[in-house]
């Protein structure tokens, strides 16, 4: 991509959005479009189309954006994360897919993998096996962002990619 293209970041507040970001504009990339999540719900279709509208043009998108909580709440709050998460990818996915952005980068998590999953992992393994059970509503979400990218690539020819980072840590990580 070129220097000016335009990059929206879905999701630049968190650790590794933030990180992009920075990364990014250290590079030289001088168009990127972010937006906190009170000014647009990522859950809300509307406000997502209504956004790709204002920023008519957008080139790539990175989604980093996700509802996250650690093992606890991906636990307690089953519902609110693979409804929240698989409303965030949808409405990103299909609206980018909409407005004719060609290039975009689903981040997931590892734990879409199987919970017994051989070390180390490959992406083979991928719906072989039971998740691990408490945060697999999370972990369908994230495999179900994987498939749709994949889908959407495969029908359309979309550059529509998923990268699953795993053991993250570093500078504005929330503990």
């Amino acid at each position: 991509m070129n220097k000016d293209s335009k990059i929206y970041i879905a999701g630049h507040n968190g650790m590794v959005g933030r990180a992009i970001h920075e990364k990014l504009k250290e590079c030289g990339y001088q168009n990127i479009i972010t937006a906190d999540s009170c000014y647009l719900d990522l859950t809300r279709q509307g406000e997502v189309e209504d956004f790709f509208w204002d920023n008519e043009g957008i080139e790539a998108v990175i989604d980093c954006a996700a509802k996250v909580g650690g093992i606890h709440a991906n636990n307690e709050y089953r519902a609110d994360f693979i409804y929240g998460n698989l409303q965030i990818q949808n409405n990103l996915i299909h609206t980018a897919h909409k407005w004719n952005v060609n290039k975009f980068l689903f981040l997931g998590s590892s734990c879409i993998y199987p919970k017994f999953a051989e070390q180390p992992i490959k992406d083979e393994y991928l719906l072989t096996s039971p998740l691990e059970y408490t945060n697999e509503p999370y972990s369908i979400a994230k495999i179900a962002g994987i498939k749709m990218c994949e889908s959407y690539h495969r029908q359309f020819g979309r550059e529509y990619l998923s990268v699953m980072p795993c053991n993250q840590y570093g500078p504005y990580d929330n503990f």
